[in-house]
């Protein structure tokens, strides 16, 4: 169970930042719609992992200038869960050791039920005690979305999450995290139009350091992508990427 609406944060990001001097952004605000996906798209090194890491709290190699917050004014350091685009299994442990691995290191009691049935509801039921080695590209991807699935935290942040799987695994995933993450506040970095729109409550679409921003109607879970509205949105978002 998630935590309730009133309980899951916004988040604001506003500032600049480059890389030796070299400016990547400036003057940029990303806002966080409490308890709903947000979806970034852009093209590569853009900054759109960047943006992430620095919201994760991680390296980034620049220098930012700014501000991060949450909209309920607590820290945002403890309260994220994030799933990089390198699925940075550890290659001694088993799925089910890796999908555990937050709660182990926290040395919290682990919830057996949840880890097995997130393992089954990703397909690697039959692989629960293999390495990564022994598992393809999007087997490793899958587990490394059931260990995020797994950590309880009100921002999720998810960068290519399913970018290994084909496409009817992917639609799967799509659902199984749109499901999981419900009233979470998900910011899903995507080089998927077609995924963004599905998922997204917010788009933002990134181009020379600035960002244009998007909003869906809200709907309970995955979009269908046949709706005239979706189809409208498309292209005004080609229209800024193209740019």
């Amino acid at each position: 169970m998630g935590a309730p609406d009133h309980a899951i944060p916004g988040l604001r990001l506003s500032g600049e930042f480059s890389y030796s001097e070299r400016p990547l952004f400036s003057d940029l605000m990303l806002e966080l719609l409490p308890g709903s996906w947000t979806c970034l798209l852009g093209s590569s090194g853009i900054g759109k992992s960047t943006l992430l890491r620095l919201i994760a709290g991680l390296e980034t190699g620049g220098s930012f200038s700014g501000s991060i917050s949450a909209s309920d004014n607590l820290p945002v350091d403890g309260r994220v869960a994030y799933m990089a685009q390198s699925d940075l299994l550890l290659p001694w442990l088993t799925v089910r050791q890796n999908v555990s691995l937050g709660a182990s290191l926290r040395r919290e009691p682990l919830d057996h039920v949840k880890i097995d049935h997130l393992i089954h509801r990703v397909g690697l039921e039959e692989y629960i005690s293999n390495k990564p080695g022994e598992l393809s590209g999007g087997m490793r991807q899958r587990c490394a979305l059931a260990r995020t699935l797994m950590e309880d935290t009100p921002l999720v942040l998810l960068d290519e999450p399913f970018s290994a799987l084909d496409p009817v695994t992917r639609r799967q995933m799509q659902a199984l995290a749109s499901s999981t993450l419900q009233n979470r506040t998900v910011l899903l970095v995507t080089h998927d139009l077609a995924e963004a729109l599905r998922l997204g409550r917010r788009i933002y679409a990134m181009s020379q350091g600035k960002l244009e921003e998007f909003d869906l109607p809200a709907c309970r879970s995955v979009r269908e992508l046949d709706d005239p509205a979706m189809m409208d949105i498309q292209s005004r978002i080609f229209s800024v990427l193209n740019a």
